[in-house]
Order: C-alpha cells, then structure tokens, then sequence
C-alpha cells in the first residue's frame, strides 16, 4: 500500500531536519545551503521550500529540533542515571555529553550566524532562551534540588555554562581527557555547594 500522503510529508520533513543538523555540523553555516541540505534528504530544492520557504524558516525550525533531540537524549538516558553518592558525577557528566556532541555543533554554528543576520537572530535567540529554560528545569530535576534555596539556581547555572564552554574547547581537538578532570572537580564543588537541606 501507499505511504499516505501526510505520512510522506512528515517523513520529508524529518529528513530535511536531520539533514540540515547533519550539514551544519559538518559544513557550518556558510556551506549548508537549501540546495546542499535538499541533496542530503534526497529531494528536490523545491520540496524543501514547499516545507521551508526560506533558508531561515528552515535552520530556525532546525534549532528547535536540536533542543527536542536534546530533551529526548536526556530523558532517555537519566532512566540510567546512579543514586546515591556517584549521581551528582553522573549528571554533570550527561550534561557535558548534551553539550560536546553533534547537536551542540551544529547549534554553535546558527549561533554564529545569527550574530550577522538579523532575521536569524530573532529566531535564534527566542528558541534558546527557552531550551536553555527547558535544560535548567530539567538539571534541577535531576540533581534533585529545589532553585528557592539561596545560591542553587545560580550554581545549577553555571553548571549549564561551565558545560557550554568544555564544547566550545571541544570544538577545534579531542578534549576528553582533561574534561574528565574537570567534570570530577565540578562534581565536587557541586556536592559542596548544593548542601543537604538544598536536596529535595
């Protein structure tokens, strides 16, 4: 039997997503053009445009389905997360993970971009502003810490911004080594900071 028609179009779309992820890891922005990601997906230039007018509708839709394989990667993988002692570690080290794979490649490019191109950078900094919402949310969850306590959400914070620099330093050479070092101290620091009474 056929494919239904809005099953096809669903599978295109999905594809011209992965693909455009895909190109902006590999080839950042400048090479990942409407033409260069339609070739990926195994369609034509104008069946991108029929799902993505234009090349910023399509990278914007992108950055939003970055943050959903974000989400989904992490809900995934916290089901295997330790108790005890050894989670704090663990959590910091899936949060680093979510931040020096592919996914955060590809959205360090559209942020480049977005820094010359004013329409992208609307979009852009709507979309991050809420899946940086969606990842403080969900760290706090699973540290198991309560953000009213004085001092939490700013150190759940800088955990964030701590693991966004190690995928910056992850960018250019393999960083995986001294990373190592640092989520172990980080884990420290913390345990430390987020004390006993700051645990839900």
């Amino acid at each position: 039997m056929r494919q239904p028609q809005q099953d096809r179009s669903r599978a295109t779309r999905q594809r011209l997503l992965e693909s455009a992820i895909e190109a902006l890891a590999e080839l950042g922005w400048q090479g990942s053009t409407v033409a260069v990601v339609a070739e990926r997906a195994g369609v034509s230039r104008g069946a991108a445009q029929h799902h993505f007018p234009t090349r910023e509708d399509l990278f914007a839709a992108a950055v939003e389905y970055v943050g959903e394989a974000r989400r989904t990667w992490t809900r995934e993988h916290s089901a295997d997360l330790p108790t005890g002692p050894e989670r704090t570690r663990a959590v910091v080290d899936m949060i680093v993970r979510i931040y020096t794979g592919p996914l955060f490649r590809a959205a360090l490019h559209l942020w480049v971009a977005a820094t010359s191109d004013e329409q992208l950078r609307e979009s852009i900094v709507e979309l991050e502003a809420r899946i940086g919402r969606e990842q403080h949310k969900l760290a706090l969850e699973l540290l198991g810490v309560d953000e009213s306590t004085p001092g939490v959400r700013e150190t759940v914070q800088a955990t964030l911004d701590m693991a966004r620099g190690l995928g910056l330093a992850n960018l250019l050479t393999d960083d995986s080594k001294r990373r190592a070092g640092i989520i172990d101290r980080w884990a420290e620091i913390l345990d430390a900071t987020l004390s006993a009474g700051a645990r839900t």
